[in-house]
């Protein structure tokens, strides 16, 4: 049974998100032989959320997928865009500061996301952090050149510091103001 179940869920992991309905027949097909299998809970969840805009059952998805393996590195990016995409910050928070602890996982990605998140939030400087602890785990430079410009655009959204101008400035600009008028 095992060689029908990795058939199909190769063939809907092959078809998203090109060909829904092949991946939704190849789906339904990998679930019937199993209908614990973190991957093919954690696709479902993905074509809820990517496709169809419906966070809560693709949250139940990603949630079931976790419940079976809670190693199955791949299924908590997708979970913690669900959350930021349904504005369920505090949850996502948790599962981003869990899911960097698992051994296997992406950081590079994962504190992008969370990132991402304080980015939501007008969190900027802690979101700057983030990048930064991302590109310490980032090793390749098409990922690296990605936080660069989410840095850059994080940077644009920051308020800017308004100049201070010191009291001699200020003094010496009035007296020669002053001077001016006199003279006249």
């Amino acid at each position: 049974m095992g060689n029908l179940l990795d058939k199909y869920l190769f063939q809907a992991l092959d078809a998203y998100p090109y060909d829904l309905e092949e991946t939704v027949e190849s789906l339904n097909y990998a679930l019937s032989y199993d209908a614990k299998n973190p991957t093919a809970l954690c696709l479902m969840g993905r074509l809820h959320a990517e496709v169809l805009s419906d966070y809560e059952t693709a949250k139940e998805y990603f949630q079931q997928a976790l419940a079976e393996n809670i190693h199955a590195v791949d299924v908590y990016v997708y979970y913690a865009s669900v959350l930021l995409c349904n504005e369920d910050y505090t949850e996502a928070e948790k599962l981003l500061d869990y899911a960097l602890t698992i051994k296997g996982s992406d950081k590079a990605v994962l504190y992008a996301m969370k990132a991402i998140m304080y980015e939501h939030l007008t969190a900027y400087k802690k979101a700057l952090k983030c990048l930064k602890k991302a590109k310490i785990h980032a090793y390749n430079n098409c990922y690296m050149e990605g936080i660069k410009s989410e840095e850059t655009r994080i940077k644009d959204k920051m308020p800017k510091k308004k100049k201070k101008v010191s009291k001699k400035k200020n003094k010496s600009s009035s007296d020669k103001k002053k001077k001016k008028n006199k003279k006249k």
